[in-house]
Parts: structure tokens; C-alpha cells; sequence
């Protein structure tokens, strides 16, 4: 009987062909972005202008919305955008990670009320466009989440009664499905638990 011997450091897998497309679903995603006008709709409205890393919001905004539809769970894993013929899909310039990280430290809270108004006016568009869940009652359940987060510079961050540093959003979710309407952040911290 032989015995065979496999080492997994020296295996690597590469993804560099440049005809292959990672993640082809997003084209659906990419087109319904375009259809609904999210590029003009951020420039217009999120002005990080002034601050580090600020400049073109659109597409590093797009680059974030996308790479989290496909999976991304954390900065690095933006660069499955980038990978093979993936970016030629997208109608946008698919930006770094460590751009992207520059830019996502740029905000403010008053910045973050600015993504709160594109969120909403694109559900409002895309509800115009027969998007919407259809004639049935629909059934929202509004409630607070505790986001941990770490580091001592998160503005926003507050301690809760689970006693853990984190952001405390409010959340309207569809009861059926699940699925997050809308999320807005608050100051403070969530207080469901009331003596």
C-alpha cells in the first residue's frame, strides 16, 4: 500500500486569468445601480470634500456596496472586484482597499446621515419603478442592534448594558423575510432593557 504525502503550503491558487469574471452576479447588481442612478445620486449627495480621502465619493462608495453584495466580509476582501475581467463589468473604477479604508475614515456622523439620505431615496425610486413587495400588507419591525466595535476613536461608539463599545443602529426589517430596510445610526446607546 503507498502512502501519499501533500503539503498545503506548497499549493496556491491563483485567480489571474484575464477573460475569468469572479462574482458575474453583479452585473445584475451593477445594472440595477445604473437604472436607479446611485453614482449621480452619491455625488450629489455625500460631500466628504475637505477631509483625507474624501474625493469621488461614487465610485469608492460603489466599490464598498458591491464587494459587500459578493461577499466581502472585512477591507481586503475588496479585492475579489479586482480579480481576473471583474472590474471591466462594473460601470464604476473599483477602487483599492487601503483607498477605500482612507475613505471610510474620513466620515462623520454627519456624513453617515448623508449615505441615510441616498438609502432613502433610492428606495424610494426603486419602489417607483415597481420594485416595491407588492399589494400584500407588509409588515416592518422596527428595533435597535448593538454593533461591537473596537479601537477607542470610533465616533458614535457608546457602551450599552451589554457593556461592550459599540454603535447601536435602529433597523426597520421586513418581518417576512428578514431583509434590512433601513438602518439609521443614533448617538447613544440602545436602552431596551429598562429596570
Amino acid at each position: 500500500m503507498t502512502q501519499s504525502y501533500h503539503t498545503p503550503e506548497a499549493i496556491e491558487v491563483a485567480f489571474d486569468d484575464e477573460n475569468l469574471v469572479a462574482n458575474a452576479g453583479l452585473l445584475l447588481v451593477s445594472t440595477l445601480a445604473s437604472k436607479l442612478g446611485l453614482d449621480a445620486l452619491i455625488s450629489e449627495r455625500v460631500d466628504v470634500t475637505g477631509r483625507v480621502g474624501g474625493a469621488n465619493p461614487a465610485s469608492k462608495s460603489l466599490t464598498l456596496i458591491h464587494a459587500m453584495v459578493a461577499g466581502a466580509s472585512h477591507i481586503d476582501h475588496i479585492d475579489m472586484l479586482r480579480a481576473g475581467a471583474s472590474s471591466k463589468l462594473l460601470p464604476f473604477r473599483v477602487v483599492a482597499p487601503s483607498t477605500l479604508g482612507t475613505y471610510l475614515r474620513s466620515f462623520t456622523s454627519c456624513h453617515v446621515r448623508q449615505l441615510d439620505e441616498v438609502i432613502e431615496e433610492e428606495l424610494t425610486r426603486a419602489w417607483t419603478m415597481g420594485l416595491a413587495p407588492g399589494d400584500d400588507p407588509l409588515v416592518i419591525d422596527i428595533d435597535s442592534t448593538i454593533c461591537e466595535v473596537y479601537g477607542y476613536h470610533k465616533q458614535g461608539a457608546a457602551y450599552g448594558y451589554t457593556k461592550k463599545l459599540g454603535y447601536h443602529p435602529l433597523l426597520a426589517v421586513r418581518s417576512d423575510t428578514g431583509e434590512v430596510l433601513h438602518c439609521r445610526m443614533r448617538k447613544g446607546s440602545a436602552n431596551t432593557q429598562r429596570g
